[in-house]
């Protein structure tokens, strides 16, 4: 019997998407991630709080972390709280995190976290994404294109 092709991207139960994402950088590459949380960013997280506005993903000390993304706090955490915006440790191979820092010295390129979801197994995953920034004028010419696939589109279904 013939294997199921696996899915690519994450799974149905997604917390948190950065839609600029797509739209702000070309997308190389995409991956998966693990998050180091403690425990009332995780709860926080179950109740389906979190931004990825203005997050990325950088190298520092060999070592990679996620900035700026929000976290709200868990009201029912008292003063044992988290702080909503600190780095937070992304979990990678050694070598991928090599690689993806010498992707990310070239010119143009960044690591973009486009999805904050749990796996299967209940941990919280980031799909971390290497991205080369788009100039406002190719920005211009992706939303052309799509207008007029959807324009011709239209065009189709009223004359068929």
């Amino acid at each position: 019997m013939a294997q199921k092709k696996k899915k690519k991207g994450p799974p149905g139960n997604i917390v948190a998407q950065n839609r600029k994402a797509r739209r702000d950088y070309t997308i190389v590459e995409d991956m998966e991630a693990g998050l180091m949380l403690t425990g009332t960013e995780v709860k926080s997280l179950r109740q389906g709080r979190g931004s990825l506005i203005d997050a990325y993903a950088a190298d520092e000390d060999g070592e990679l972390y996620l900035y700026n993304a929000d976290i709200p706090k868990y009201e029912q955490a008292g003063p044992a709280n988290h702080e909503p915006k600190r780095k937070r440790k992304l979990l990678l191979h050694r070598r991928e995190i090599a690689r993806l820092g010498g992707a990310v010295n070239r010119k143009g390129m960044a690591l973009i976290p486009l999805a904050i979801y749990f796996n299967k197994r209940g941990l919280a995953k980031v799909q971390l994404a290497l991205g080369e920034g788009k100039r406002q004028y190719d920005k211009r010419e992706t939303e052309k294109s799509r207008d007029w696939g959807r324009q011709k589109a239209r065009l189709m279904r009223d004359k068929g």
